[in-house]
């Protein structure tokens, strides 16, 4: 007799809501790079405007220049400003994706082993009822006079 679990679906179902969560996990992941990744750009190009605006000083530029210059790296302070934000809130996302994610995760295994726990105790009678039928073989045969 073959072994089914009667909540089998339910230990699907968690499966699904897990492999659901690492989507989702990969999701919060891939959006909190390409925060950073934006964010190291907007620090790349500051730096450079720096870089620029300090050999502007010892070379010959405007003053028109170099304000302007200026009121670029402003911008871009104020630009990394709220790039550093969205950093903080996908890394927030990511940290909740990851919770969930530990949740699901646990959720299937308690399932997992439930159903483990039921096979096992399936096999364990299927085992103590060939025993009896053997035992019960060997009665009937033992009891039989020789021919």
């Amino acid at each position: 007799m073959r072994f089914r679990y009667a909540f089998q679906q339910i230990v699907d179902l968690k499966g699904n809501e897990r492999t659901q969560a690492e989507w989702v996990l990969g999701e919060a992941v891939g959006r909190l790079n390409v925060e950073q990744s934006t964010l190291q750009e907007l620090e790349a190009e500051k730096a450079r405007m720096q870089d620029q605006l300090s050999a502007g000083a010892e070379q010959v530029m405007s003053i028109s220049q170099m304000q302007a210059i200026q009121h670029y790296v402003s911008h871009l302070e104020r630009q990394i400003a709220k790039k550093l934000d969205d950093v903080r809130r996908a890394q927030h996302c990511v940290e909740e994706r990851q919770q969930a994610l530990e949740g699901k995760m646990l959720d299937e295994k308690v399932w997992t082993k439930a159903r483990e726990k039921a096979q096992q105790l399936h096999e364990l009678l299927m085992l103590k009822k060939e025993q009896e039928e053997l035992d019960e073989i060997a009665s009937v045969r033992f009891a039989r006079p020789s021919l």
